[in-house]
């Protein structure tokens, strides 16, 4: 099965040494305006291709993509000292204009996976910029929390001593500053996290919960303050997506796809848990909030709908 990317900076390069490492589909087309940075990343990851599975990895121009089972999008502009992050995402905009027909020129029944930040906003935009193409809505898809559920699985469950993959918690919402750690509905196994808890002497108190919080909301900060970019963990999390859908497992992700409505706010995209496979978002599944969470929810929301409108005034 052929993947496209587009976009071969560090986040869409390492996408695809991931997918290489853990043998994700057959073929993997970087495609970039820089060219020459697509051809040495392809190049460079040919090389592991030996201590791992047999796929082939080539640089390519669009009409290579043709045949893709999906393409993810990674290409973006960085944001420019004094600028402003709505002309940020003016000039991103400006760039998914081009990138997105070109996409869907040779291959208009694929899925669309956007990484690009702020993804949600992005998200939107990639569906926007489709609408004309008969892409069904749910075969765009943005990466969202996933990231941002499993950082928080994984402190979790370094802090109650379980594996990660039997926590249950989920990141929703915006995946930025003000996204949700759904504290209420996280279960351990089939016991509620208080439930757990309590049975192992388990502390894990209002500061504990917060300083949880505090590392999954500002992970990105940290990592980039210390070596200028994040790219592994969104890398596995594409290459997860990718798996996902390649091989229709209908897994329960935290992506984010444009809805009809999202805790009362109108037509916008944030991540929720939604059952993904072959054919893109398959269902959503709202989780049982409590008031705070779902307040907070409402806020997230409200937050990328202001954000997409203020974009589309521009546009």
């Amino acid at each position: 099965m052929k993947i496209g990317i587009v976009g071969s900076g560090m986040v869409g390069a390492t996408a695809a040494y991931a997918m290489v490492m853990r043998g994700i589909g057959r073929e993997i087309v970087l495609v970039d305006k820089n060219q020459k940075r697509a051809l040495a990343e392809s190049e460079d990851i040919v090389h592991a291709v030996p201590f791992a599975d047999p796929l082939i990895i080539r640089a390519g121009q669009y009409s290579d993509l043709q045949g893709s089972r999906l393409v993810i999008i990674c290409a973006g502009v960085s944001q420019k000292e004094g600028e402003s992050r709505l002309d940020l995402l003016g000039r991103n905009a400006a760039v998914f204009k081009e990138i997105v027909p070109g996409i869907l020129e040779y291959v208009p029944e694929g899925l669309l996976v956007v990484a690009t930040n702020p993804v949600d906003i992005m998200t939107y935009l990639a569906a926007h910029y489709a609408s004309g193409s008969g892409l069904p809505k749910t075969k765009i898809i943005g990466s969202g929390t996933t990231l941002d559920t499993a950082r928080f699985r994984a402190l979790l469950g370094e802090r109650i001593g379980v594996d990660p993959q039997h926590v249950h918690a989920y990141v929703i919402g915006e995946h930025g500053d003000s996204e949700v750690l759904s504290w209420s509905s996280a279960r351990v196994g089939a016991a509620t996290l208080d439930d757990f808890c309590a049975q192992h002497n388990v502390c894990l108190d209002g500061k504990a919960k917060k300083g949880i919080d505090d590392r999954v909301r500002h992970a990105a900060y940290a990592i980039i303050e210390g070596k200028g970019a994040t790219y592994y963990g969104i890398g596995s999390a594409l290459a997860k997506i990718v798996d996902v859908v390649l091989h229709d497992q209908r897994s329960i992700l935290t992506v984010s796809t444009p809805a009809d409505e999202v805790a009362g706010v109108k037509d916008v995209c944030v991540s929720l848990p939604r059952l993904v496979g072959g054919d893109g978002v398959l269902a959503t599944f709202p989780l049982p909030l409590d008031e705070r969470e779902e307040a907070t929810l409402r806020e997230s929301a409200q937050v990328v709908r202001k954000a997409i409108d203020e974009l589309m005034d521009m546009l």
